[in-house]
């Protein structure tokens, strides 16, 4: 297939509710979406899940706008792709920027799905029907706030809960859930924002038998990560320090955690998050795929990875009413009894609403093989 036209849309949407994590709280949810289309007039979709602020990576939605339109589309226009495995060999000699590389990767996968005339979930090897699915719950006000919350979603048929920590609300607001659903899979996600000064107090969090606690250190860190994980009994999870197989194969042979969060995008891509993947299941280290906010195109490309065999936990990818009044796609990603059924459409298997993503678009380019830069469209 040959990629014959690469279109950016800037999106703006606005959340049900703010979501508060030690970085701080969010609403409003600018991205970007990419649109992929061949020599014959297929086309496919990803999604950037940069934020528009750098507090969980470096990357921001102007920076991947930037690296899209400026570096990357002009490598990838043109060519003749016969794999989207090949996608990122052509991104090779680009350092970092995986989002930006994840948006393209993506809805080049999407587009070959389809045109191979299979689900992504089978295009990329995946074996499930269904996903379980859990739930991420923001920073709280208080211990009540949080069990009532909690509550809420057990209700719905969550099978997991993940709820953020920081300092000074941690142990004691986990504590609460605990003694209020003793029973249920939890989780704590700290967002980098211990340190190992801090060990006494994680190690508090051992009584609560909790599934993982979530990048407890420094975002960058897997040394430190293996000291934590030798103190306390809680397994470590990792999430904003994995970029890459590199990544985990360094981590795990340092033991600095006994589980790893997938996020497509951070890793930059499916083709990297699949080598993820086979590599973990080798090593006996359970995965399970993280949540950015996503819209339903990136919601998409989450379910269709979790189909993976060694994707073992629930991960954080919820019904599309969790997050939006609205969301971009026919249907709507609807989980029922914490399970998502995975579609049975070509690519992505859910229709991407042009008039409703018409309605969140606040500007588009457009790039093609004829053009140096973008066509204001």
């Amino acid at each position: 297939m040959k990629i014959q036209e690469i279109r950016m849309r800037h999106m703006e949407m606005r959340m049900k509710n703010p979501f508060t994590t030690s970085f701080g709280t969010m609403q409003d949810k600018p991205f970007l979406l990419v649109e992929v289309r061949d020599e014959e007039g297929n086309s496919g979709w990803g999604e950037s899940v940069a934020f528009s602020h750098p507090w969980y990576a470096e990357e921001t939605v102007e920076t991947n706008a930037h690296m899209i339109r400026d570096v990357l589309s002009p490598l990838l226009l043109g060519k003749d792709i016969s794999h989207p495995d090949e996608v990122s060999e052509i991104f090779a000699g680009i350092r970092r920027n995986n989002m930006a590389k994840s948006a393209i990767e993506g809805a080049v996968w999407d587009l070959y799905a389809k045109r191979e005339k299979m689900t992504l979930a089978e295009a990329l090897g995946g074996t499930k029907d269904k996903i379980d699915v859990g739930i991420s719950i923001g920073v709280q006000d208080s211990a009540e706030a949080m069990v009532e919350t909690v509550r809420g979603f057990i209700e719905e048929g969550y099978k997991r809960i993940k709820m953020k920590i920081k300092p000074g609300a941690d142990v004691e607001i986990v504590r609460a859930v605990r003694e209020a659903f003793p029973e249920v899979p939890l989780m704590a996600d700290a967002n980098s924002a211990y340190t190992l000064d801090d060990v006494p107090l994680l190690k508090e969090l051992d009584e609560f038998n909790l599934t993982m606690i979530e990048q407890p250190l420094a975002h960058d860190d897997i040394i430190d990560h293996a000291k934590l994980q030798e103190a306390i009994e809680t397994p470590v999870c990792l999430d904003e320090s994995i970029h890459s197989l590199e990544d985990v194969k360094k981590a795990v042979e340092l033991g600095s955690c006994r589980v790893i969060n997938v996020k497509i995008g951070r890793v930059g891509g499916l083709t990297e998050s699949r080598k993820i993947h086979d590599y973990c299941m080798e090593k006996g280290i359970p995965l399970w795929c993280g949540g950015m906010l996503e819209s339903g195109i990136g919601r998409a490309h989450n379910v269709a990875l979790t189909t993976l065999p060694n994707f073992v936990l629930p991960g954080d990818t919820a019904g599309s009413s969790r997050y939006w009044e609205e969301d971009i796609i026919e249907p709507e990603v609807v989980a029922v009894d914490g399970e998502i059924t995975v579609p049975s459409g070509y690519g992505i298997g859910y229709e991407p609403d042009l008039k409703k993503i018409d309605k969140y678009t606040v500007s588009e380019e457009v790039f093609t093989p004829e053009t140096s830069g973008a066509e204001q469209a």
